[in-house]
């Protein structure tokens, strides 16, 4: 019996053992900083190894769909909130409410999905560029912005595709025309958020329309010659939603790691990244929920639209 008890002790262990070696897979959408840093405090915290790989939101969500017959990925995290969506109305993700979430508000949360944080989507110029600077969204359309603005295309970025969606949800055709105004006014949508937002650094072109703030806000804090605009009639939010697939084969590590991204610790990391913390109880760094005006969006009806808007745009933009 003694043998067997310790026959099946070494089992156990050398169980432990096997799934502690097995890395834990996340793939996110950025930024890297906060990524590499939450993974390396989870290891800590837990000896669990992850295993990451850093994009942007749309190749994130390619990855994952490109795997589909092989699935490799246990969490994953986007920058847009509508992928959380359609993955769950797929039946794609595990439930998991973590105990952290309770102090998350309830529209950053559902049974399957939460935020990690949210990023506000502003206007950006570069202060040397000797435009007047912008106070609303249709600012950069005037003829002083001729071939001076960029912005991050809609179909790379999911932050920016939630910005078209909420300012057509506030303005209607107003929104399309202005759309169009841009593009005839030279706006160049050359790809992901760094595409836009580099040239605006090096002071090639002046302004970004629907720039992600605390990556701007972050570059500013370092020395760059940018300021950030927040227009009054408002902007939208773009939660980051994480979430575990169902298909996970680390479900309990996956879980555990969802619990420290939420946690005190992990939720200051964020803030740490000028990222607004999900957790009501955790410090932003940065002008707070409260310091915006936000247009509230129909998150799940813009996830069932995202395909016929990102068509809308290109056709108006001719991206």
């Amino acid at each position: 019996m003694k043998t067997l008890f310790m026959a099946a002790a070494l089992i156990a262990l050398g169980t432990t053992a096997a799934l502690a070696a097995d890395p834990l897979i996340v793939y996110s959408a950025g930024p890297k900083p906060l990524s590499s840093a939450l993974a390396e405090g989870f290891t800590k915290k837990t000896g669990i190894e992850v295993q990451l790989f850093e994009s942007n939101s749309g190749k994130v969500m390619a990855r994952y769909e490109a795997e589909k017959s092989n699935p490799q990925v246990d969490v994953i995290v986007s920058a847009s909130w509508g992928d959380a969506i359609t993955l769950d109305e797929s039946g794609d993700l595990l439930a998991y409410t973590s105990p952290n979430a309770a102090k998350v508000p309830a529209w950053l949360k559902t049974g399957s999905y939460v935020a990690q944080g949210a990023a506000a989507l502003a206007l950006v110029y570069n202060t040397e560029s000797g435009v007047t600077p912008p106070r609303q969204w249709s600012d950069l359309t005037k003829p002083e912005y001729k071939d001076l603005v960029t912005m991050p295309d809609p179909a790379e970025s999911g932050s920016a595709l939630t910005l078209v969606q909420g300012l057509v949800a506030k303005k209607g055709d107003a929104a399309w025309q202005m759309f169009a105004d841009l593009h005839a006014n030279g706006m160049i949508l050359p790809g992901a958020h760094a595409a836009a937002l580099n040239p605006v650094l090096q002071n090639a072109k002046a302004a970004v329309f629907g720039a992600v703030d605390y990556i701007v806000l972050g570059q500013k804090a370092k020395g760059e010659k940018i300021e950030v605009v927040f227009p009054s009639e408002g902007t939208v939010l773009a939660p980051r939603p994480m979430m575990i697939v169902k298909t996970s084969k680390h479900a309990e590590a996956a879980k555990q790691f969802i619990d420290y991204m939420l946690s005190i610790e992990g939720q200051e990391r964020v803030a740490k990244q000028l990222i607004l913390p999900a957790r009501t109880d955790v410090k932003a760094l940065r002008p707070g929920y409260d310091e915006l005006t936000i247009i509230e969006v129909d998150y799940v009806k813009d996830a069932k639209e995202a395909e016929a808007i990102r068509s809308r745009f290109k056709s108006v933009t001719g991206s």
